[in-house]
Formats: structure tokens, C-alpha cells, sequence
């Protein structure tokens, strides 16, 4: 059954509605009522409530069976948007720059078609949709859960799909077991004392501490972590200082680390900590460091990756399914499936020449991947059904 064209149109012109109007983590009170809005065209009941703005809908299939559940974010990034697009942001300071406006939208598509399907799905399809997904370390995911977003129904399995501007439209990241990676976070607050630039002598630079800091940390990836597990500590902000002539009495550090395995982990983050506190030691500094464990990787149940495959092969093609490594981007969805099995995908979104990458303010998504990623994902949902109704 191919899918209506309207079915795709009324989803891009949601996507650009979305994509005039973000908003950013624990503030997606508009766009919740827009997606409540959208529901109530198509009769699909919902409730709300869940991490504040989170909505859950239920579609009933006309057969009794299990019960699976689709996600999608709907949260914004603080970026100041430079894409050019006619529709581009009208919210100063935030932008749709990772494609959340885009998974809302096709998950709004994938119910109406779904809604045409009934006698195909037999169980029940929740609709999740999740915000504070970048809100990381705390995301949204979690809250859901702990509001009881599947205390009434309960999935077997998850599905969540991610616009993927390294593929071209057309095509799907699918992979058994880990596809994104550990996130966390860090901050360290550098404190020497201050004084005239002249006399460097009666002060304790904390810039060239810092600075040491920074230099020192980058070892910890190339001498420390074996190269075949995967590993990276960036330090994306550095700030210090007010005056040119002034030793600066602090200064703050904040970044990231990511691995993909629980074991690389816990040895980067050891090595994090010995590494700061020994810099700071021979440089005569204090350090305060303030570290925060974020979403875990996100691993996907080998079955239900598999499941996904068939699908996509089956209405693809070979050409759909290239081969692919895990990114060390991290994904909130990971908390999902650490209590629920399922499997998370790339959806190819690729504009051409001049993409640029998730969460840069030129940021471009294209839509043409918008009926790809609603058959692909109705597809998975009714043969999943299928799938987890023939072990009964």
C-alpha cells in the first residue's frame, strides 16, 4: 500500500510550522498543543502531562495483540539559526537544528497512515512524544517514565527513528547493539590568584593551569583507551579572564566525554579525574570539578535491529541498507531501552552538497527523506506487531 501524498504534504507543513515555532527543553508547551491539536484531527485519543509537556497517543488496531510504542522529541537546540530556509525560525536564540521538528511531524504522519492500516495492526501503537531530549544529563525520557507515561500501556517493544544528514535520502542506519554512545558532562572550576601581568611571579595563573588542563586531558584518549573502543573527551568551553593586563585568579573548563562501551567509561573517567587533580597539584591550583554521568549508550535489541532490517530490505532494497559504524552522539531514548528492548535508526536526510551536521545553525533537513521515514516507520510498527503476535 503506498502512502498518500496528502498524508506527506500535511506532514511537511507541520514540520514547518514546528520548524517557525521551537522551543527549547521543558518549555515545548506550545508545541505540545500543537501536536494535541494535530491528534484531535484524526480522533486519535492522548493524554498528556508526562515531563510537563509529554503527550502519549494510542492507536487500537482491529485486532487484538501486543503492544509496541514509536517516539519521537520534540524539543529545540539555543542556537541562532542561519539555514536561510523561507520557514526559519521566528524564536530568537532557537532552533530545530537536530531535526526534532522533523520526527514529530512523521510520527503525526505515521499515525494517519497508520489510521488507514487498522485491519493490518494487530495490537496497539503508542505514539510518545518526548521532550527535553537534549536537556541532557536529565532528559525527558526518564521523567515520562517516572510519570507513568506506559503505566496504563505497557510496550514490549520501542521504535524511534533520527534524521541522519550523513545519509542520502533514501537510505537507513540500522545496526544491532550500540549505535549511540555514553554522554556525560563536565565542569571544572580552575582557582589560582590573581595579579599584575608584569608580576606573573606573586601569582598562580589560572589560565595556565586551564590551559595545562586542557593539553594534559587530550592524552587520556591516545595513551589510555584501547583504539578499537571507542573513546573522545572534548573541551568545548573555555572562559577566564576580564583584562588584558590582569592574571586571571579563575577560570572555568566545561566539555564532554563520550564512549561507547560502560567499560571505556569508567576507565576515561577515572583517568579524568587523576589526570585534573594532578595537573592542578603540580600547578598550584585548586580545582573544583563538577562531573555528571548522562545518557547512557543506546543499544539496540538484536531481534528487533534485525526485525527493522527485513523491513527496510524488503521495501528498499539492498541499496537502502548501507553498512555503518556507531556515532558517539548521545540519545535519551537509550534510557527507553534500558527498561524496554527495541531499536533506534537513522533515517537519511541528507540536502547535498553544502550539509551541515546536526546542531550547526545552517543546519538544513531535507524533505524528501518526510515519506520515507512515515512508510518506513508504519512498516516497522505493523510487521513488529506481527512479529511479537506470532509468539503468543
Amino acid at each position: 500500500m503506498s502512502i498518500d501524498s496528502k498524508i506527506v504534504e500535511e506532514a511537511v507543513e507541520f514540520r514547518r510550522q514546528l520548524h517557525r515555532n521551537p522551543e527549547l527543553s521543558g518549555q515545548e508547551h506550545e508545541t505540545s498543543k500543537r501536536i494535541q491539536e494535530k491528534l484531535d484531527t484524526i480522533g486519535i485519543p492522548y493524554t498528556t502531562g508526562f515531563a510537563e509537556t509529554g503527550v502519549l497517543g494510542v492507536i487500537e488496531g482491529n485486532k487484538p495483540g501486543p503492544t509496541i510504542g514509536l517516539r519521537a522529541d520534540i524539543d529545540a537546540l539555543p542556537i541562532t539559526e542561519s539555514s536561510g530556509e523561507a520557514f526559519t525560525s521566528e524564536t530568537e536564540g532557537v532552533m530545530h537544528a537536530c531535526g526534532h521538528d522533523a520526527h514529530t511531524a512523521m510520527l503525526f504522519g505515521t499515525a494517519k497512515y497508520l489510521l488507514e492500516r487498522r485491519d493490518e495492526i494487530k495490537g496497539k501503537i503508542l505514539l510518545i512524544f518526548q521532550p527535553a531530549e537534549e536537556q541532557s544529563p536529565t532528559g525527558g525520557s526518564r521523567q515520562m517514565m517516572e510519570d507513568g507515561v506506559f503505566d496504563e500501556h505497557e510496550p514490549e517493544v520501542l521504535i524511534a527513528q533520527h534524521v541522519w544528514p550523513q545519509l542520502p535520502v533514501g537510505q537507513f542506519g540500522v545496526m544491532a547493539g550500540p549505535i549511540m554512545g555514553n554522554s556525560d558532562r563536565f565542569k571544572i572550576t580552575v582557582t589560582g590568584s590573581g595579579g599584575h601581568a608584569s608580576m606573573p611571579h606573586d601569582t598562580v595563573d589560572a589560565i595556565a593551569a586551564a590551559n595545562q588542563i586542557v593539553t594534559t586531558l587530550q592524552t587520556i584518549v591516545s595513551r589510555n583507551a584501547d583504539p578499537f573502543d571507542p573513546a573522545v573527551v572534548t573541551v568545548g568551553k573555555f572562559n577566564a579572564g576580564f583584562q588584558y593586563n590582569v592574571i586571571a585568579e579563575t577560570a572555568e573548563l566545561e566539555g564532554t566525554i563520550r564512549t561507547q562501551s560502560d567499560e571505556m567509561k569508567n576507565k576515561v573517567k577515572q583517568r579524568f579525574f587523576d589526570v585534573v587533580g594532578n595537573v592542578a597539584e603540580a600547578m598550584g591550583v585548586k580545582v573544583e570539578i563538577d562531573y555528571m554521568d548522562g545518557y547512557p549508550a543506546t543499544v539496540n535489541d538484536e531481534e528487533w535491529a534485525e526485525q527493522v532490517y527485513k523491513t527496510v530490505h524488503r521495501m528498499y532494497g539492498d541499496e537502502a541498507l548501507p553498512n555503518l559504524t556507531p556515532s558517539l552522539g548521545g540519545e535519551d531514548f537509550s534510557r527507553f531501552l534500558q527498561k524496554y528492548p527495541g531499536v533506534y535508526y537513522w533515517l537519511g536526510s541528507s540536502v547535498g552538497e553544502g550539509q551541515k551536521p546536526l546542531h550547526n545553525p545552517s543546519f538544513r533537513f531535507n524533505e524528501d527523506a518526510i515519506s520515507y521515514g512515515i512508510e518506513g516507520m508504519a512498516q516497522v510498527a505493523i510487521d513488529t506487531l506481527k512479529t511479537l503476535k506470532s509468539k503468543e
